[in-house]
């Protein structure tokens, strides 16, 4: 009988050619977004590559998932440009990485990832729709060629300053260069094509993945406009800048450590707890997405991710790389390129490693405007105009939660604007329980009068209130409580008021409930002077 280790090496290696392939198609799509979310971030370029080495080398094992794949994410960007401004260097911004990592793995243990299914599809949306709004406009400075230090952070439109109008763009149009502009033009263009239907019918190109295409159209238009056209010339600064190493030694003495003494500031640990939250939510939906995903449809444990996730943030922070979460792009490329197991996730974490180690003067020829191209893409898949006509089709209950919680964002940040949203849409949670709690039908003389819920609380008392005032003498009400288990005593007390009261205006009232419903109709059959008629007379 074979044992644990021979069955784990004989599954991994049934599947190895194909998990070698899709692991290749995922690195080719993890690279520039690895590359293009630190660009974002302001973190240096090293920084997303590390999150997504960790994430394929070191989660991919930890994770249940054999399909889902790991690595920085935009979803965080706004966390990670307002928590380094916040903290003030780039070491004490990891160093609250890692301690997220630490309250992931906590909150693992605690069996909270189940928590996530109680936050509202309005709220979750609504913030994806606000980091792609935020995303787009903050690429808007690259795509022009206007480097970060070339303006000021008042002119930056970030919505983690004070300004936050597109008429701060205003003054930097002046510094325009020509160059990027093409390239982020041309590459955005690939990209919207890399989606049309021709491409995804030919048996070549499909194999190609946008985002591969949109460098590789970068690469080409900034060699030749700079060789060939002086106008549309590239500065140096408009090219991606890792580090290039000659000695693998040379990589180690790269990392930056965590600057472990900001732990003692509130403001650290505030940040920490917010990555481990918005990176717990992110990770927990792109687990589900990728459960439906999976031809195999293998269930994964959510509070196993949790703990995965958070080895995963702990290592990136100590090694200095961006917060991770599982990503639903990677991982969709992963499984549409047939991806069977972990090995496919931990391939790519493989050549990621190796293309910094010695590709690195290759990967610099990237302009930074291709990137911002890739950005945009993203940031306009996660807000497009179809999501806020889907949203408003749902109804108000789904609605305003939805737009709360982007303009919260937008005026605060992502977490005082996902809390804003969610006491929003608790509050359409209640209304529509109180909603529906209690009805009442009347037909002709006939009432019906009906709870619907198995707990009634004291917040339906003012519609009770009402449809008994609305019965009118000389009819029949029946009282049907068989679904309701618990009925607040305060409206006990308000139906038999109501008793007391029924056989002064001719009313009669039959009763159909609960042990408590039942003592109230013995004791209202026992008073003669109130019995109510019997269904057959």
């Amino acid at each position: 009988m074979p044992g644990p280790l021979q069955s784990a090496v004989s599954f991994y290696g049934r599947h190895l050619r194909q998990d070698v392939l899709a692991g290749t198609v995922v690195f080719f799509v993890a690279l520039p977004l690895c590359l293009g979310i630190a660009m974002a971030c302001g973190a240096p370029p090293l920084a997303g590559i590390l999150a997504g080495i960790v994430g394929g080398l070191v989660v991919s094992w930890a994770s249940g998932s054999h399909v889902s794949v790991s690595g920085p994410a935009a979803g965080l960007i706004v966390i990670v440009i307002d928590a380094m401004a916040t903290l003030g260097s780039f070491e004490a911004f990891v160093a609250a990485v890692a301690l997220a990592g630490v309250i992931q793995f906590a909150m693992g243990l605690l069996k909270a990832g189940t928590l996530s299914a109680y936050i509202p599809s309005s709220v979750i949306s609504g913030m994806l729709a606000a980091i792609g709004l935020i995303l787009i406009f903050n690429q808007i400075p690259t795509v022009f060629g206007i480097l970060s230090e070339d303006y000021t952070h008042d002119e930056r439109i970030d919505f983690s300053g004070e300004a936050r109008s597109l008429s701060t763009m205003l003054p930097l149009l002046d510094r325009l260069a020509m160059g990027p502009l093409v390239t982020a033009a041309l590459s955005l263009a690939c990209l919207i094509l890399w989606e049309s239907r021709w491409i995804r019918n030919n048996r070549w190109l499909s194999l190609v993945p946008g985002a591969v295409a949109a460098v590789g159209i970068g690469i080409a238009c900034a060699w030749l406009t700079s060789a060939k056209l002086s106008l549309l010339s590239f500065a140096p600064d408009h090219f991606v800048a890792l580090p290039v190493f000659n000695h693998p030694q040379e990589f180690m003495d790269t990392l930056v450590l965590p600057q472990w003494s900001a732990l003692l500031t509130a403001d650290l640990w505030l940040i920490a707890l917010t990555i481990a939250i918005v990176a717990s939510i992110e990770s927990l939906l792109s687990l589900e997405a990728s459960v439906k995903l999976d031809p195999h449809k293998r269930l994964v444990s959510s509070n196993r991710e949790l703990q995965a996730q958070g080895i995963g943030n702990l290592v990136s922070g100590c090694i200095g790389g961006l917060p991770i979460t599982a990503v639903i792009v990677r991982t969709a490329a992963n499984i549409a390129a047939g991806g069977q197991t972990k090995m496919a996730s931990f391939v790519h974490g493989c050549l990621l490693l190796i293309a910094v180690l010695f590709a690195a003067r290759s990967i610099n020829a990237i302009p930074l405007a291709a990137l911002a191209a890739i950005l945009l893409h993203v940031g306009y898949k996660l807000t497009k105009p179809a999501l806020y006509k889907k949203a408003y089709q749902k109804g108000v209950d789904y609605w305003a939660p939805f737009v709360t919680t982007i303009v919260a964002i937008l005026a605060t940040d992502l977490l005082i604007g996902m809390l804003i949203g969610l006491g929003v849409g608790l509050l359409f949670v209640v209304h529509a329980d109180f909603r529906s709690a209690v009805t009442m039908t009347k037909t002709d003389n006939l009432y019906l009068l009906r709870f619907n819920k198995d707990n009634i609380s004291f917040l339906n008392k003012p519609k009770l209130v009402q449809f008994l005032q609305s019965v009118t003498p000389d009819s029949t009400v029946l009282l049907d409580a068989r679904r309701a288990s618990f009925i607040d005593p305060d409206l006990m007390e308000l139906l038999e008021d109501f008793l007391a009261s029924a056989a002064e205006r001719a009313i009669v009232v039959t009763i159909k409930g609960n042990k408590d419903f039942s003592l109230l109709s013995e004791k209202w059959s026992n008073r003669a002077d109130h019995r109510p008629a019997s269904p057959a007379e």
